[in-house]
């Protein structure tokens, strides 16, 4: 589904990336682990278009097609779905409201009318039911005094109206407790299909006890330097980024 081959890139002249290669097949979740500033969100940010980031060298392919030469809003009509560390706040603009106008500019990306207004609440009620979202939660603003965790909740509810190919979860446990981290990975976990792929960037391994990666990548300096299994998160956890470090010395 998603292919990185010898991608490198950065900002304002500085190298970040320099030589990531990734596969992400259908039905897989990957994690991407390492210490600050290893550019992990770089590499969130670099798959879902963010054009303050130059991309130096290589390719990033979707379903084998190359979505380079594609804005942020392109690569998410094709798929591609961010769940950003600090989502924006929009008042005035409902949760429903909002996804409402996602939904049909996407279908209108692909040459499709609006969805029916009872296919549209059908598809919420279904949604925020598999979420245990209170329909009131759906009539604020968006983000407008929401709490960490209820901040969250909206992105996994998103995510599970648009029904991405690819779902790229960008240090989305920073700041939540544990309740409201349980309640982000069970939306995960729910929606994960043979059809959808995740990536999970994340500091701590705490996230990977609720949401089990099928790989894991330990990301240092701009380079995977180590991939394995669900059991390489417990092996950091164990031992801390300083073993990965002495290792490469």
């Amino acid at each position: 589904m998603l292919k990185v081959n010898n991608l490198r890139a950065g900002i304002e002249e500085k190298e970040i990336l320099k030589g990531i290669n990734l596969e992400i097949k259908a039905g897989e979740v990957h994690a991407i682990m390492g210490p600050n500033g290893s550019g992990k969100s770089t590499l969130s940010s670099v798959i879902a278009g963010k054009e303050e980031y130059e991309v130096l060298d290589g390719d990033i392919l979707l379903n084998g097609e190359s979505i380079l030469e594609m804005d942020p809003e392109e690569r998410a009509h094709e798929g591609v779905f961010l769940s950003f560390q600090y989502p924006v706040e929009i008042p005035g603009v409902t949760v429903t409201n909002f996804i409402k106008t996602a939904i049909n500019e996407s279908r209108k990306a692909r040459g499709l009318e609006d969805m029916p207004a009872s296919d549209m609440l059908k598809m919420i009620r279904e949604k925020s039911e598999l979420l245990e979202i209170d329909r009131k939660f759906l009539s604020r603003s968006l983000n407008e005094g929401f709490s960490g965790g209820e901040k969250k909740r909206n992105e996994i509810f998103q995510m599970a109206m648009l029904e991405p190919k690819l779902s790229i979860l960008d240090e989305t446990d920073s700041g939540l407790d544990i309740d409201a981290l349980r309640i982000v990975a069970n939306g995960v976990n729910k929606l994960r299909s043979e059809d959808n792929a995740v990536l999970v960037i994340t500091h701590y391994q705490r996230l990977l006890e609720y949401i089990v990666p099928d790989v894991v990548h330990v990301l240092v300096d701009g380079k995977i330097v180590k991939t394995g299994g669900k059991e390489l998160a417990l092996e950091l956890e164990e031992k801390g980024y300083d073993w990965i470090k002495a290792e490469l010395a």
